[in-house]
């Protein structure tokens, strides 16, 4: 079996990735990239063009089942989890490059997904242009099942770092129960002031719960 790293450096998925960019790897290529390694008897790119074959091409990977991509030979959770995470970045790119937010309702779509099937608390930031489109979307601060801080200075940090002007936070009660807490309320009142001695503004704080939402 030729391994990749048998390859010479200029023939490597890797080494051409970075030098060429995505455009002149092969799918298979790429997939190999993901996976990083095989298994005994098959390097990572005929393991790549064997899931490839398998699940239906690059298409077919992303309709693949996260359970049935662990079982497959030389795949396992840890190559899947890779998969995944790259598969799910394009969507979520696509997902939000038009988001406009115009009233509180637009932020829930936003902040919501990062902050589902959670047991602990999880604080999370939307940063916006002056346009008031979606710039970056992360989770900040994942507490205790009982709370989570809330860094001032780490959230406007992130929203500058990205060149926003404006953004919007969410967090979620693992109780099950979105009413904002007097700690939320004030929270939100301290990150306004800040913002706006920064020259950014806030445009909510929001609480989820099982499914529903306050604002705080």
């Amino acid at each position: 079996m030729l391994r990749i790293a048998d390859l010479p450096a200029d023939q490597r998925p890797r080494e051409r990735l970075l030098r060429f960019g995505s455009h002149a790897l092969t799918d298979a290529e790429l997939v190999a990239v993901l996976l990083s390694a095989g298994r005994a008897g098959e390097s990572a790119l005929a393991l790549a063009h064997r899931l490839l074959h398998t699940v239906g091409g690059v298409p077919g990977l992303g309709r693949t089942r996260p359970e049935r991509l662990s079982q497959l030979d030389g795949v396992g959770p840890a190559k899947t989890a890779r998969l995944m995470a790259a598969l799910a970045l394009p969507a979520r790119r696509d997902q939000f490059g038009e988001v406009r937010v115009a009233r509180t309702e637009d932020l829930v779509p936003v902040l919501r997904p990062l902050l589902t099937g959670l047991h602990h608390e999880r604080l999370v930031v939307a940063v916006f242009d002056r346009r008031l489109r979606v710039r970056h979307v992360a989770a900040v601060a994942d507490g205790a099942s009982d709370g989570a801080p809330l860094p001032v200075r780490d959230i406007l940090g992130l929203v500058l770092r990205h060149d926003g002007h404006a953004f919007a936070v969410g967090h979620n009660h693992p109780s099950g129960d979105p009413t904002p807490s007097n700690a939320d309320r004030a929270a939100t009142r301290r990150l306004g002031g800040a913002a706006e001695a920064t020259g950014l503004r806030l445009l909510g704080h929001l609480v989820f719960a099982d499914g529903e939402w306050r604002e705080a």
